[in-house]
């Protein structure tokens, strides 16, 4: 069978794509399991898109990992996540140097539990020289949160006289963010058929292009990431323009 990737442009590849992984939970309960045996399962969709953007070439791939608000979940799912998370990063660190892959993280991270933030610090400095896919997981992290802790930052170096009062620049907001390395995704995936963004990359998400799966993500292909991509190119981006401008530019 053809795969999609055949019909992609290489040439007009998203440099960034933003994932949302939805719907873990509720593809336990369809299996009759616990929604921890989705969590689990949902690890296999996540190495195929990773391999996928290796293939690919892409810049960057940030995934949703554990936002701020799912500390509010059952203590024993959270726990759960918190164990997978060390096992996993434990594991695929070596997969990681095999690839090239560099290993960053955005978020309240000292949040974490102490062995899963030792882990991940780990992969991280040990990931630090890679050159090739950009690999970011949203960890404790909220949109918000990340904006408000930017501005605090600016009010600061004012105070400080480091910033003229009043004079601060979206490039200035942009330089105190967790995202401050990262460009902007072109391309938001979403899975499970949910229209949200869910307080992910608020700030960075103004002009990406938003697709989304019916699939749970533990069904997520690779072949999924293709047709998204596909599904990207297909769009004409304006930015705010009309089409006659942006066939001038």
């Amino acid at each position: 069978m053809e795969s999609v990737k055949e019909h992609i442009d290489l040439q007009g590849l998203p440099q960034h794509v933003a994932i949302i992984m939805d719907g873990n939970g509720r593809w336990a309960k369809r299996k009759g399991n616990i929604r921890l045996f989705g969590h689990r399962q949902a690890l296999r969709a996540v190495r195929e898109v990773i391999e996928a953007g290796v293939e690919l070439s892409l810049g960057f791939v940030t995934l949703y990992t554990f936002s701020t608000e799912n500390w509010k979940r059952p203590k024993a799912e959270v726990l759960g996540l918190m164990e997978l998370l060390v096992n996993t990063i434990r594991k695929e660190t070596p997969l990681l140097m095999e690839n090239n892959i560099r290993l960053r993280a955005i978020g309240n991270i000292d949040d974490l539990p102490r062995r899963p933030h030792r882990e991940l610090m780990k992969s991280m400095e040990l990931t630090r020289n890679n050159t090739g896919l950009t690999l970011t997981l949203a960890l404790s992290y909220g949109g918000r949160s990340d904006i408000l802790s930017a501005v605090n930052r600016i009010v600061e170096k004012a105070v400080d006289g480091k910033l003229e009062p009043g004079q601060s620049t979206e490039e200035d907001l942009r330089a105190e963010m967790s995202t401050h390395y990262l460009p902007d995704p072109e391309l938001l995936i979403r899975t499970s058929g949910e229209f949200r963004v869910s307080n992910f990359l608020l700030w960075e998400l103004a002009y990406a292009e938003i697709y989304i799966a019916e699939k749970l993500w533990p069904d997520f292909s690779r072949e999924d990431l293709y047709q998204a991509i596909l599904d990207y190119q297909r769009r004409e981006r304006r930015f705010g323009m009309i089409s006659e401008q942006i066939k001038t530019l």
